[in-house]
């Protein structure tokens, strides 16, 4: 079984140092919430950007991440 990485909480430079330190992400969590700690299976590896494992997760879940594409005319 393939372990997976996981980002939460990036939103600035602090991401690249993430990578240089553990390599990209599979997953990138916007926040701690309890979707993504649902998300994150035994043996996964958890960054955070601020705080821990142990804080308490937030209720109400954070948005997905939209990313702009561009749609051929």
């Amino acid at each position: 079984m393939r372990h997976c990485t996981h980002f939460v909480g990036f939103r600035g430079e602090e991401y690249h140092s993430a990578v240089k330190a553990f390599g990209p992400p599979d997953f990138i969590h916007r926040g701690w919430d309890n979707r993504a700690q649902r998300e994150i299976a035994d043996g996964d590896l958890v960054v955070f950007a601020k705080g821990t494992a142990h804080q308490e997760p937030r209720a109400r879940s954070f948005d997905d991440i939209r990313e702009n594409i561009v749609q051929p005319q």
